[in-house]
């Protein structure tokens, strides 16, 4: 579906300077800290932002070649836009139809139904979530192939975030060859949903793993000074210095399970992924 390759972006300050690629059918995570580049990222994929090198495909294409009948195989949701406030819904409903030859007038109706989404009201007078809820679904009002969500959850209780997760999983469901590429600050909503991550910091991928890998084999370690001197080191990331002793993140959890069974071992998440591999140390 995409594929970025040696993309480079320079902004004063800062460097986008990555590659990365998303397979059919699957539910690719971005992930990392805010100023990462997950925007920059996004901007570029979708041709908001023009590299000054490197290769983006979408389709198989380059970007610079996709006519509308391809770009409107996609479907999108960004952080930093959304729709005017004083348009009405049933007025953002005309411009989706008169603009995507697919927009699926029926769905977008029920949905608003569905989601208390009152298509005479003005975008300024919904709540965030609401208006969250909003932008998911004209991401989705069309049948793309291809979702590009950045933050599309972010400030949402915990009701709010689960309709949009949910709403993810029927569009996948609907065709095995779509896919999504999201971005999320909120850690258990990907772990849920995304099938694998790309880990992003100062502009650079610091990681890909798949889920299953991540959530088998991925730990902490959490050592005194003296049990650190005596691990073996060959199977640990990175190691982050404590009252206590270390944090120390591995990718072969079974490894030191068994043979260090008096250490403490927890399972990582996505948010201690990010904090050590980050603010970790070198090991």
């Amino acid at each position: 579906m995409i594929e970025v390759s040696n993309v480079i972006k320079r902004y004063p300050g800062f460097t986008l300077d990555c590659s990365m690629k998303l397979e059919n059918g699957m539910i690719s995570g971005l992930i990392g800290a805010n100023g990462a580049g997950k925007s920059t990222l996004f901007r570029c994929i979708l041709g908001l932002a023009y590299p000054e090198s490197g290769e983006i495909r979408i389709f198989g294409k380059d970007i610079k070649d996709l006519k509308n009948p391809d770009r409107c195989k996609i479907g999108t949701v960004m952080s930093d836009a959304g729709f005017s406030g004083f348009l009405l819904i049933k007025d953002i409903k005309a411009i989706l139809k008169g603009f995507y030859p697919d927009f699926d007038e029926k769905m977008f109706s029920d949905k608003c139904r569905e989601f208390d989404l009152d298509e005479n009201k003005k975008v300024k007078e919904l709540s965030t979530g609401m208006k969250a809820k909003l932008n998911v679904l004209c991401a989705l009002s069309h049948h793309p192939d291809l979702l590009i969500l950045d933050e599309p959850t972010a400030g949402l209780d915990v009701m709010a975030r689960d309709e949009i997760l949910t709403l993810l999983r029927e569009f996948m469901e609907q065709d095995p060859k779509r896919s999504i590429l999201i971005s999320s600050h909120i850690s258990s909503d990907l772990e849920t949903l995304c099938d694998d991550f790309y880990m992003i910091d100062d502009g650079k991928i610091l990681l890909h793993e798949d889920n299953d890998q991540l959530m088998e084999n991925y730990a902490i370690l959490k050592v005194s000074e003296e049990e650190y001197e005596k691990l073996d080191k060959t199977y640990l990331l990175k190691k982050k210095k404590e009252s206590f002793g270390y944090v120390c993140l591995t990718n072969e959890r079974a490894y030191y399970t068994e043979n260090y069974p008096q250490i403490v071992i927890e399972k990582s998440g996505i948010d201690h992924l990010i904090q050590l591999m980050i603010k970790g140390e070198e090991i």
